[in-house]
């Protein structure tokens, strides 16, 4: 059995996303699993839903509702050899559960990681894993937002640390590398996300580079390589850090025009204003973890 574990809070468009998950889950073993934070703000959706089954999550007296709290109890309650995680929001496109799980299906794999597309064609500044996807047949790390796996390789981490927030994908991602298990592309496994405004998409860059810095404290063998395989985790911290120095060399924020260049495709100064917020996070956490 596959269980499709989905958390949710007052995500309107959750609906969409089951119904949709529901029409690929067909003719296969399957159950889906939401775990929903809403404190019975969906209860629309639920009903409209009666197939699913729906956990109304409450966190631990005194904890934030947080998204790893959630994953691990849609785990938990599941009923499935086979966990697939994607995001309330998520419009898979055709083929996607097929694709994600062609690679379990025939033994070969463990973990398995699709793509992530957008609607209006731009993908998040931040999912450097998407490049990989498309022409590596295995990753270092990717989020959870299309990721199927078998329960031995959750169990084999002890599912996600509770202590992220943001970050806790990576870190269990990380985790798994590091236990032996490898995490297979699916190209063709495409969900589409709509990323969200300009200030959502700030607002999580800077919670982004947050997560990155607490991911590094607790992962400090991995920082020894960061200049070369996660460079933006130092590269602009510095750069924010050196601002001060425009008082003596004014033509110092000019080092921008190089990112700016090079990002040129992506717009220059939504990648500069997203990055930017990215190593403020980073700072945030080293100046005051």
């Amino acid at each position: 059995m596959v269980s499709i574990v989905i958390v949710s809070k007052d995500e309107r468009a959750l609906d969409e996303t089951l119904a949709a998950v529901a029409d690929q889950a067909r003719g296969r073993e399957s159950e889906i699993v939401v775990v929903d934070a809403s404190e019975g703000r969906l209860a629309d959706v639920q009903r409209a839903h009666p197939g699913v089954r729906w956990i109304d999550y409450a966190p631990p007296p005194g904890v934030a509702v947080s998204i790893p709290h959630q994953r691990n109890a849609g785990v938990r309650a599941a009923r499935g050899d086979v966990i697939v995680f994607t995001d309330a929001g998520c419009r898979p496109r055709p083929g996607w559960l097929a694709a994600l799980l062609a690679p379990i299906d025939d033994g070969s794999e463990d973990v398995v990681a699709g793509r992530v597309g957008s609607p209006e064609g731009r993908r998040d500044l931040y999912e450097s894993w998407h490049d990989t996807v498309e022409r590596s047949p295995y990753l270092s790390e990717c989020p959870t937002i299309n990721l199927a796996f078998r329960r031995s390789a959750f169990d084999a981490v002890d599912g996600f640390d509770e202590r992220f927030e943001y970050g806790s994908d990576i870190d269990f991602s990380w985790r798994l590398v590091a236990a032996g298990r490898r995490i297979r592309t699916a190209p063709g496994a495409v969900v589409e996300h709509d990323w969200g405004s300009r200030g959502r998409r700030l607002k999580r860059a800077y919670a982004y580079g947050r997560a990155r810095a607490r991911l590094y404290r607790k992962h400090r063998r991995r920082l020894l390589a960061a200049w070369r395989a996660d460079p933006m985790v130092l590269v602009y911290p510095t750069f924010l850090l050196g601002l001060p120095l425009t008082a003596r060399f004014p033509l110092y924020p000019a080092l921008l025009a190089i990112p700016a260049w090079r990002n040129r495709a992506d717009g220059p100064l939504r990648v500069l204003a997203d990055h930017l917020a990215y190593g403020a996070g980073v700072l945030s956490q080293v100046v005051r973890p």
